[in-house]
């Protein structure tokens, strides 16, 4: 049977999949390579991808350099991608763009906007509900969706999906990328019981036919809250893309050149940057690091307000060899990781943090130094990696440790620990991935026929 078979239902008609994702090429926010991987793969085996994302807009006005164009040539041309108009009312803060009722009423226009999320789901988002709605309910009248697979943040996706998996009487799916309920950073409750979020997240995964996470912490957290839906619990972890990063070939650190080490990712307040840069500077007395660079490739934040102050952050340990690069776009990632001779992997958070990072961090078979929590999600995907150097401890000296530790291993690593460390990462390709998932959802949606 070939690929583009699996999916087919009666009379060979390949199965339909609604997927709601927000954040979707051109987005570079962080969860766009997972909901671009989810339609890609579904595609390739066979089924009949629609996506309902933002306008594109949103991505390159509101979201200050929220947009990457090179993604979207990586979509498969075979997805079809719909972006509804959206009320933009929370996000507009130039009054020529206002429309003639809040220009001439501003406050009523407030408090209309207030009321309409205080009637149905407090998220900023929720401008984007209405046009999605109507997109999808007109698709499906000319042809019928078998599945809907929601993925937030936002979470308004979510409560798109409830409504139009009843009505449809289709079965839904909601994938958390991150967590709607509570802030997997900071492990502190958002929207407690008996508020409107918590009654809302309750509904959909009362009648979801299955929830994922992106590793098990969120998992039993939210088993936990409602042991109710735990039997349709499951795991989806994140996974690293062939097509950006390749598989590259053992390359030995140039001997004659300082060693590079490079963090690549959006810089955040989040970041545990100020014990980086103390472990970073303790790291650069030992002989095995003098000289060494630490590059910083990447955005600064997502929104403008954060990008001066993290600008003069890492501006203050220029003098340590902290040098900021700048963006890069994806199509460009393959080319930084060849110029890297370790990789820092610095994240904010606890248990409940994995990042996508990571799994490139592997592909690229060097040497990764950890500055996080010592027991956030991301460390069960890193144990085994042969190449990994991680203290017990968040602070400066157990990091210090980890930084000179990986610069002798980045002298010393020859071809075979390269191709062991790749070894590890492979288990973790998008496709190895997400197969065991999509293999589920087609099944779903055999029996549900």
């Amino acid at each position: 049977m070939r690929r583009d078979e699996k999916s087919a239902g009666p009379a060979g008609r390949r199965s339909r999949l609604l997927y709601l994702a927000f954040f979707f090429p051109p987005s570079r926010a962080s969860g766009v390579f997972r909901a671009r991987a989810t339609a890609n793969h579904f595609v390739e085996a066979g089924w009949d991808v629609t996506v309902i994302t933002a306008p594109r807009e949103f991505f390159s006005y509101y979201l200050d350099r929220g947009s990457d164009p090179s993604l979207e040539a990586t979509v498969d041309p075979r997805v079809r991608v719909e972006r509804p108009p959206m009320n933009t009312y929370h996000w507009e803060t130039d009054v020529r763009r206002f429309s003639r009722f809040r220009k001439a009423l501003p406050v009523v226009a407030d408090r209309f906007y207030r009321r309409m999320q205080s009637l149905f789901l407090p998220e900023h988002y929720i401008g984007w509900i209405p046009g999605l709605l109507k997109r999808a309910f007109a698709l499906h009248a000319r042809n019928r969706f078998d599945l809907v697979v929601a993925t937030g943040n936002p979470f308004g996706s979510f409560a798109a999906a409830w409504l139009l998996g009843r009505l449809w009487r289709v079965p839904y799916v909601v994938d958390y990328r991150d967590a709607w309920t509570f802030n997997q950073f900071t492990e502190k409750v958002r929207f407690g019981p008996g508020t409107r979020t918590a009654s809302w997240e309750a509904r959909v995964l009362r009648d979801a036919a299955e929830i994922i996470f992106v590793n098990d912490g969120m998992r039993q957290w939210y088993a936990e809250r409602y042991p109710f839906a735990a039997d349709r619990m499951t795991v989806v972890p994140n996974g690293w893309e062939p097509e950006f990063v390749g598989r590259p070939a053992f390359q030995p650190a140039v001997p004659d050149r300082p060693l590079r080490f490079g963090y690549l990712g959006t810089v955040t307040p989040y970041l545990p940057l100020s014990v980086l840069f103390e472990g970073w500077r303790q790291a650069r007395t030992d002989p095995l690091m003098a000289d060494a660079e630490l590059h910083i490739h990447g955005h600064l934040g997502f929104f403008a307000q954060t990008v001066e102050s993290l600008r003069e952050q890492l501006a203050r340990h220029e003098d340590a060899g902290v040098r900021y690069c700048g963006s890069f776009s994806k199509a460009d990632v393959a080319q930084v990781y060849g110029e890297t001779d370790v990789l820092v992997f610095c994240v904010p958070g606890a248990k409940y943090v994995t990042s996508g990072k990571v799994f490139e961090y592997m592909a690229s078979g060097k040497p990764v130094v950890s500055v996080h929590q010592p027991d956030i999600a991301a460390a069960e995907v890193l144990q085994g990696y042969p190449l990994w150097f991680s203290g017990d401890r968040l602070d400066a000296d157990s990091v210090a440790e980890s930084f000179i530790a990986a610069a002798k291993a980045a002298r010393e690593l020859d071809p075979s620990r390269h191709a062991r460390a790749q070894d590890h990462a492979e288990k973790y390709t998008r496709s190895a991935t997400l197969q065991p998932w999509e293999a589920r959802m087609r099944t779903l949606v055999e029996e549900s026929r």
